[in-house]
């Protein structure tokens, strides 16, 4: 599943994630809160979520359906991910924290290798 306010970022990491063989994104979502409703729905395998957003950030959201959904891997992605940010999201259960200026084959690749270790 997809979090992010923007809507070409989120038609971006849907494209990138359902490139991917045998990869489905479930959902979609405009902020945090938006995300948790749908999750709750959806059941998600993992959940890609921005951290800027109106109503509900993706950090916040993040402690939320971790406490809710904690066996579903969580990545965060930023425009900075910082030590800081990276500490705050691994204290909200955050499992990876990609910066939007990388290459995304780095979401795939941590997506798959999150999905491997919480699917076998």
């Amino acid at each position: 599943m997809v979090v992010d306010d923007n809507p070409a970022i989120r038609r971006a990491l849907k494209n990138i994630l359902e490139f991917t063989e045998d990869w489905e994104v479930c959902g979609e979502a405009v902020d945090g809160r938006d995300g948790i409703e749908k999750a709750k729905l959806l059941h998600p395998d993992l959940i890609v979520l921005d951290v800027s957003m109106p109503v509900m950030n993706g950090l916040d959201a993040a402690r939320i359906l971790h406490q809710i959904m904690p066996q579903v891997p969580l990545i965060l992605c930023s425009l900075h991910a910082d030590d800081i940010l990276r500490k705050e999201a691994t204290h909200a259960g955050v499992n990876a924290v990609i910066s939007k200026a990388q290459n995304m084959e780095t979401l795939v690749y941590k997506a798959r290798e999150l999905l491997g270790n919480h699917n076998n």
